[in-house]
């Protein structure tokens, strides 16, 4: 077989086909690791440098004027720090000073009242302090004035041409402005608390489902501006689904009929989704693939604290989605040899690799790594060919 671009390699994966050899990505690079080890090498540069089949994200978004609603950009922040915003619902920001970590206070002002949430960061992450929701009536508040961000799909396009064969151009569903997940469920999280919203889903599952539909439409209003957007792959979902949070039964009632329409919705439009679930997956593989997504991802293994079994999810759900993941980056990008890490990319290719419609990645992003280990990651996963 003649050797494939990493475009062409990862969207044959894509299309549970078979590429020339092993597809080797990782998902968002972390700043956090470029500075402490990589001397703040860029994003694309570090792909590059490792070897990897590389990625490229971007979420541009596009206001729609004739409601009234316009494109806030913060100077100098990315894409995914812009929101849509309107007379009725304008977003400011203050600093909070004091505190152990930075932290910032997120005003939304409708014509109604206000909701407010806060956000603290350290060098790795950020994280909720204040949640946005504080009374079921809030939520009217979002269903009345809360703007539907667009795709700005000539931006997409232009960094796709830019982009090239260099790998796959790849985004988010949004999620609710300010902090939150790409799925319905898992954006609810975010707006109450992981605890405080499966104990609703219990006290008064019938304002989850108005709160889920809420969401869903401002997504679903996002999705049918995607026709046109050259995107390989678009994530939805998010931890909070994952059975290591809630139970196959919840997945069933407030996850997949809010999701699985999003995703039939996205291959209207001709694009293709991902369901991220960094967590426990074991129990809701089949509910997952029934969802109709084109990938699954990050297949987390046991000792990283969730419960995939990579070779029995590649016989349970690998003639119906391309599988995304499966390696075990807290125990084989540190302390361990190059041998060891080698011989952990080869588990997880004989588990998963058979037949193709497999791309190798650690199970979600990394924070630590020893380069060394990341060279050997990449060179044993060129040496994975398919005969």
């Amino acid at each position: 077989m003649s050797a494939m671009t990493s475009k062409q390699r990862m969207l044959t994966a894509l299309q549970r086909g078979v590429p020339d050899r092993l597809p080797v990505t990782t998902h968002h690079v972390m700043e956090y690791f470029l500075k402490k080890y990589m001397g703040g090498m860029s994003t694309q540069a570090f792909f590059d440098y490792f070897g990897f089949d590389a990625i490229t994200w971007v979420l541009p978004f596009k206001a729609d004027t004739s409601k009234g609603d316009y494109l806030v950009r913060r100077s100098g922040e990315t894409w995914e720090d812009a929101s849509v915003q309107s007379d009725h619902w304008r977003i400011t920001e203050e600093d909070i000073p004091g505190q152990q970590y930075p932290t910032k206070r997120y005003t939304i002002t409708t014509p109604k009242g206000k909701l407010t949430c806060t956000l603290q960061s350290n060098e790795q992450t950020s994280w909720l302090t204040e949640y946005v929701i504080k009374q079921k009536s809030d939520i009217d508040l979002i269903a009345e004035y809360a703007p539907a961000p667009l795709c700005d799909v000539d931006e997409v396009n232009r960094v796709a041409d830019e982009f090239g064969e260099r790998g796959l151009v790849r985004a988010h569903i949004p999620c609710f402005d300010v902090y939150g997940q790409p799925g319905c469920w898992q954006d609810f999280t975010c707006m109450v608390g992981t605890q405080e919203a499966i104990l609703y889903a219990y006290d008064d599952p019938a304002w989850v489902h108005t709160v889920l539909k809420v969401l869903q439409e401002r997504k679903r209003i996002f999705i049918r501006s995607l026709a046109g957007a050259r995107y390989d792959l678009l994530e939805l979902g998010g931890g909070a689904a994952s059975t290591t949070v809630i139970s196959p039964r919840m997945f069933d009632e407030f996850v997949a009929p809010y999701d699985a329409p999003l995703i039939e919705e996205a291959h209207r439009v001709g694009q293709r989704i991902v369901y991220h679930t960094c967590g426990g997956m074991m129990p809701i593989l089949e509910q997952i693939a029934a969802m109709n997504p084109d990938a699954m991802e990050t297949f987390t293994p046991r000792d990283m604290g969730a419960d995939v079994d990579l070779a029995e999810a590649k016989r349970r759900i690998g003639d119906r989605v391309c599988m995304i993941g499966g390696f075990d980056q807290f125990h084989f990008f540190v302390g361990c040899t190059p041998e060891q890490t080698r011989a952990e990319v080869r588990r997880c290719f004989e588990a998963a690799g058979g037949g193709g419609g497999y791309i190798l990645s650690p199970s979600d992003h990394f924070f630590d790594a020893d380069p060394a280990l990341l060279h050997a990651f990449v060179d044993e996963a060129h040496r994975c060919v398919y005969g």
